[in-house]
């Protein structure tokens, strides 16, 4: 039972910020209507969340082991519910920016811990496996549900109501109970190796820690994956607007389909990986997502449209293509279990802080690029590049496998 309860809180605590820090697009466009601000301005809030994550992993990973899984999972939870509370009170821009910052901060602390904690729950490369990649189902599942939940709050008839806020009061609730649900939780304080050590030398281990070989190749292809499905998801909105031509309320319903096929996939992957070897697995995903790309582009050349007024008058591809989702799905908890349980338990929270500092950095150094291409050569020619980092994830993943079969760090 003891064991049902903290699955439970780490998947609820999943669930929570799943919600909060894939709203940012959905609040970037609510913050340029309701506070009338400019988009530069409002982009913004990526940079608050993103650089809030990386510098909290990189500073305080190890420091969590010494305070507790529990107790850090407990501060991250309580300092979100505070600023979801406050942010409908204030209703400001400044408050917003706050907020991203709090929820980065938060993220990476149970992320950390959340990572951990997996790891004292599994005895076996398999079981770790399956876990993980269900608990980061669970954390599509709550992305997916965030479309939804703030578009409830969104007044239709008024671009610049404040009433979105509201939904901020939800989500300190669902923070709250997410928190009670952690203090019944059993999680077992970390192992301590038997030579007392200070934060700073824990710090200094982690530096150490990405300059080894197997880490180093994890790390980058952990980046890669990272530049390649946020290079894509964060600009498919834009994707099916200005390349399917369908109206913007239609193209961001639409993006939820990517979210639903992230959520499938990696609960799906949780089950296959029980019979079929990780390395096999990833790389037919891969192959999955070149062929969706060089099979489904051509088709949005000349996409036969007439009114469209629902998601049900889109055209064939505007569905198909987001489920390369179901491809990308496996691969990012895949080579997470995969590193983690290559390493001691006592080094697990270290290299989590790595796992996050990377993956933000993957993520907004794929966004700016997509981004750029976008611009100068067009949505689909944005979305081939995508082949590169493919191209060369492969390759990182062969050094990565022939590493974890030589190491053990």
């Amino acid at each position: 039972m003891s064991r049902f309860i903290t699955i439970s809180a780490i998947a609820a605590s999943y669930f929570v910020f799943a919600i909060l820090l894939n709203s940012v697009g959905t609040v970037i466009l609510q913050s340029i209507n309701s506070f009338d601000i400019s988009k530069p301005q409002a982009s913004t809030l990526e940079g608050f969340k993103d650089l809030s994550i990386a510098f909290v992993s990189f500073f305080v990973a190890s420091v969590i082991p010494r305070i507790g899984y529990k107790i850090a999972l407990a501060v991250g939870l309580a300092i979100v519910t505070i600023a979801c509370f406050l942010t409908p009170v204030i209703g400001n821009f400044l408050v917003i920016k706050l907020l991203f910052a709090c929820i980065g901060v938060s993220f990476a602390l149970v992320k950390i811990s959340v990572y951990s904690i997996i790891g004292q729950l599994t005895h076996s490369v398999k079981s770790h496996s399956s876990l993980l990649n269900t608990i980061e189902g669970i954390f599509m599942l709550g992305s997916l549900s965030g479309y939804w939940l703030f578009s409830f709050y969104i007044d239709g008839n008024s671009a610049e109501s404040t009433q979105w806020m509201n939904v901020y009061y939800v989500l300190a609730v669902m923070s709250l109970l997410t928190l009670v649900l952690v203090s019944f939780s059993s999680i077992s304080k970390a192992e301590q190796s038997l030579t007392s050590t200070s934060i700073f030398s824990d710090f200094v281990e982690m530096i150490k820690m990405s300059y080894q070989p197997l880490v180093l190749i994890f790390v980058i292809s952990i980046f890669l994956y990272v530049l390649i499905e946020q290079g894509i998801g964060t600009w498919l909105p834009t994707f099916n607007s200005e390349v399917l031509g369908l109206p913007t309320n239609i193209s961001v319903q639409m993006t939820s389909i990517f979210a639903a096929a992230l959520a499938l996939g990696r609960l799906l992957a949780g089950q296959i990986l029980r019979y079929l070897n990780w390395y096999t697995f990833l790389n037919i995903c891969l192959a999955g997502m070149a062929l969706i790309i060089l099979l489904l582009l051509p088709l949005t050349q000349d996409p036969t449209t007439g009114l469209v007024t629902s998601v049900f008058d889109a055209p064939a591809v505007a569905y198909l293509l987001p489920l390369i989702g179901l491809m990308m799905a496996p691969i990012y908890p895949v080579l997470n279990s995969v590193m983690l349980s290559s390493l001691a338990r006592a080094k697990h929270s270290s290299m989590t802080g790595l796992i996050v500092v990377f993956s933000a950095l993957g993520g907004t150094t794929g966004s700016i690029i997509t981004g750029y291409s976008f611009e100068a050569l067009g949505g689909q020619q944005a979305f081939y590049l995508s082949l590169i980092p493919m191209g060369l994830l492969v390759a990182s993943l062969y050094f990565f496998k022939v590493a974890t079969a030589k190491h053990s760090v």
